[in-house]
């Protein structure tokens, strides 16, 4: 069974840095790709960015420039670093992983890692 397994948020001062950090039960090489969703209070999740098994990263606009994923294939982590990190960036961070099935493509969710950036 695929699970995954958030760590690293915290409280952050504005213009701070952050690592969160997605460990999986399996291995990474097992999933068509991975990527950080997040969700703020009163609002719906939205997409961070992605990493595909092979390819280059995508990111929203909002934080273009400021996050960056990566993976370490070896420790079945995947990482997501945020500098510059403002107010709006506040929100509950969630791991996701996309795993074809047979014919389906299934989706995996860590239980979510809490950044607040606040002075």
């Amino acid at each position: 069974q695929v699970q995954l397994v958030e760590s690293g948020g915290g409280l952050v001062q504005p213009g701070g840095s952050l690592r969160l950090s997605c460990v999986a039960s399996v291995t990474i090489f097992s999933f068509n790709g991975m990527g950080w969703y997040r969700q703020a209070p009163g609002k719906q999740r939205e997409l961070v960015g992605t990493i595909p098994s092979r390819g280059t990263s995508n990111y929203a606009d909002s934080v273009k420039g400021r996050f960056t994923i990566s993976r370490d294939n070896a420790k079945n982590t995947l990482y997501l670093q945020m500098n510059s990190l403002k107010p709006e960036d506040t929100a509950v961070y969630y791991c996701n992983a996309q795993k074809l099935t047979g014919l389906v493509t299934m989706p995996y969710w860590g239980q979510g890692t809490q950044v607040t950036v606040s002075s």
